[in-house]
């Protein structure tokens, strides 16, 4: 598993704010920056996806699955996209 992953990128975290949120599993409070359980579910963000390219900075790049490309973060929710691919390893 790739140790830049926080919970925040997991499918059973809900963000409370910036800073914390709530585990799903555990229905336990916990910091969107702390480190993985076992029960970690990769959550499709655009930085994750085929079709995302990072941009010259580090908070913005670039969605190419529509013409002409769109400006995307990347850690914006993949979830209901219908572009989303897996980028793969």
């Amino acid at each position: 598993m790739n140790n830049s992953y926080k919970h925040s990128d997991c499918r059973n975290f809900a963000p409370v704010d910036v800073a914390k949120g709530i585990c799903h599993r555990k229905k336990e409070l916990i910091l969107a920056d702390g480190d993985l359980c076992e029960n970690f579910i990769e959550l499709p963000k655009c930085k994750h996806c085929q079709n995302y390219l990072p941009g010259g900075e580090e908070y913005l790049g670039l969605c190419n699955a529509s013409q002409p490309a769109v400006m995307a973060y990347p850690d914006l929710i993949g979830v209901t996209c219908e572009c989303f691919a897996w980028r793969e390893a």
